[in-house]
């Protein structure tokens, strides 16, 4: 059992109190709050996807059909998710010496803990 103490409060100080309280924690919600960089999702004709990743349309469909790009098909049209084709791009991003060195030592240390001792 909790032995608990009860004291005057007065009123006016515990109103300031909770008025600080607040505002400080709006301030901080307003400082820490990014505008959203993400754009809506759009759908893309096959000209408006050649277009965005600057190739030629023909050369769209060669993609297409090879499955190397994210297509979605109603009917005999195609269409383009505009996420999906800056994921495509944003997937061929080569990696830094320094991002496949850590990786390189992340993978290296792993294997270590699992045991394997290069034999």
């Amino acid at each position: 059992m909790h032995n608990l103490v009860l004291s005057p409060i007065d009123p006016e100080k515990l109103i300031r109190d909770i008025s600080e309280r607040v505002t400080t924690n709006i301030l901080n919600a307003v400082r820490n709050e990014q505008p959203p960089t993400e754009q809506p999702e759009k759908l893309l004709t096959i000209q408006e996807a050649a277009e965005f990743l600057s190739l030629t349309v023909p050369t769209i469909y060669s993609k297409v059909s090879k499955g190397e790009l994210p297509v979605m098909k109603r009917s005999k049209r195609l269409y383009f998710s505009s996420i999906q084709l800056m994921e495509y791009i944003k997937d061929g991003a080569k990696k830094s010496n320094t991002e496949i060195e850590a990786e390189a030592e992340a993978y290296l240390s792993n294997s270590k803990r699992k045991g394997y001792h290069g034999k």
